[in-house]
């Protein structure tokens, strides 16, 4: 008999993978499927639901045409998800409005106008987050303002509001449940980190109806169960959700505060774990909600770099420096240091803990014998360095930081990882496998289906790929952050 299977379903913002995930975290099948990306107008962006939808029906359908993987061995369904995208739609799950992604600045007027009129710190103590348009309740009153007759439906609760994970859940449920979970919830500007509840003030501020919002439920649960699904066989639980970032914490087993994990991707995101305590950010950071497990709540400090991966496939792609990005790591090692140069990668400004949107990207220290290995070197490590001044704000806030695990594409790099020990004086530690968004929906799923009894049980199915220690002598860590400091003032 085929072995049975938690299904994980990552969707993402430029597309949705599926996989089949074993009893023991190990990933028996993927499939991926890319969508359109709507740009209405410069600084607007936007999805179409029918789109997200067919990504995940094919993604789902090349991964069933592994004869080892049949859709009928689906014990358990986890959502990860692009999260502070938001969703408007009705109870037969048809969308009103296209969905307003996460990077959408649409709603920066309206993010002004509330700051003027003096609740930036309402929302911060509340909510842990800066009023800024790429949190959810902005673009929510967005649609509210913009939709003929969308207020007045919401009022009646004939329209309903979520974020992507939402939406799914209210799919795959036939248009049963309306829920999300406490991770997703803590990013849309209307719930307060201390209840783990819609809050009536901000609710109120925004004008928000309570009557449209879901059911903030915790991260590992049954919301309900398949219904209708060209996919998925009636009646398996769909019962884990996690927003990406805090799912990729759970799937790294950062269990304990202190632990934190720094996602490699387009951007670096890193969250470190801080517990039962809420801790509000002295030094640019978010607060947020970690996981929820039954009645428990673990927060966590956010950060993240706008420029990870991405400043690789600029060298790739505009400068022409590489053909491939995994081929960096080869075009750094032929040198032995970047000879003082120093690239701060702030191609789409500096973001925490910064906050200088106006900063732009710099190569410092130039001279006539620089050559493309020192340039390769030089962003790798400038990828590092911003990740260290992330990880050193946390280290201020929480008074704590034990390990980082590391995860996403360019964790890959082993140069960009020594050095990343090497600048922070402390373990990095990969997994042998690097899917932990989707690994962290898996586990949660698994963990509501029983098929972990404990989350420590998930603790113990990690696996190690490697750990970096670091290497570098205390002189010359202090000499590279010393440098690193001056070109970021400079740019």
């Amino acid at each position: 008999m085929a072995e049975r299977f938690i299904l994980a379903i990552d969707q993402g913002t430029t597309g949705s993978t599926v996989l089949a995930v074993s009893s023991d975290l190990r990933v028996l099948g993927k499939a991926n499927c890319e969508f359109a990306q709507v740009y209405p107008q410069p600084g607007w962006v936007e999805h179409q639901g029918a789109a997200i939808w067919a990504s995940i029906e094919q993604a789902a359908q090349k991964l069933f045409e592994d004869p080892a993987l049949l859709p009928e061995n689906i014990g358990a369904i986890g959502i990860t998800n692009q999260r502070e995208t938001t969703c408007l739609f009705d109870a037969q799950s048809n969308p009103v409005h296209n969905f307003i992604v996460w990077q959408c600045r649409r709603t920066a007027p309206i993010c002004q106008d509330l700051k003027q009129a003096g609740h930036e710190n309402t929302f911060r103590k509340k909510t842990g987050l800066v009023l800024d348009p790429y949190f959810s309740g902005t673009k929510l009153k967005w649609l509210f303002d913009h939709v003929d007759g969308a207020k007045a439906r919401a009022d009646k609760g004939e329209l309903l509001f979520g974020t992507i994970d939402t939406w799914l859940v209210h799919k795959l449920t036939g248009g049963a449940v309306h829920v999300t979970d406490a991770t997703n919830a803590s990013r849309t500007l209307l719930m307060d980190l201390a209840t783990c509840d819609w809050d009536d003030e901000l609710l109120s501020i925004l004008d928000v109806p309570r009557a449209c919002l879901p059911a903030i439920k915790s991260s590992s649960e049954v919301y309900g169960t398949t219904q209708g699904m060209s996919f998925v066989p009636d009646g398996v639980p769909v019962c884990g959700i996690a927003g990406d970032q805090q799912a990729a914490l759970f799937g790294q087993a950062c269990f304990a505060p202190g632990e934190a994990k720094c996602t490699y991707g387009t951007g670096c995101f890193l969250l470190l774990n801080t517990g039962n305590d809420i801790v509000h950010s002295d030094n640019g950071l978010l607060t947020t909600v970690a996981v929820k497990l039954g009645d428990t709540v673990h927060y966590a400090l956010e950060g993240a770099a706008f420029i990870g991966g991405a400043a690789v496939q600029w060298l790739r792609d505009e400068v022409k420096m590489l053909e491939t990005a995994p081929n960096i790591e080869a075009l750094a090692k032929t040198v032995e240091s970047t000879g003082d140069v120093v690239f701060v990668p702030a191609l789409a400004g500096l973001g925490a803990p910064h906050w200088r949107p106006e900063a732009r990207g710099l190569l410092m220290g130039l001279s006539r014998d620089t050559n493309r290995g020192h340039i390769a070197r030089a962003v790798l490590e400038g990828i590092a360095m911003q990740n260290r001044d992330i990880l050193e704000a946390m280290k201020k806030d929480a008074g704590t930081l034990k390990v980082l695990k590391v995860d996403g594409g360019a964790s890959a790099n082993n140069l960009l990882m020594q050095y990343q020990a090497d600048v922070l004086d402390l373990d990095c530690v990969r997994p042998e496998v690097i899917e932990t968004t989707a690994l962290g929906a898996a586990a949660l799923a698994g963990l509501a289906a029983g098929v972990f009894a404990h989350r420590d049980e998930v603790k113990k199915v990690w696996r190690e790929d490697r750990v970096f220690q670091p290497a570098m002598a205390e002189a010359d860590r202090t000499r590279h952050i010393e440098r690193w400091a001056r070109a970021v003032n400079a740019c």
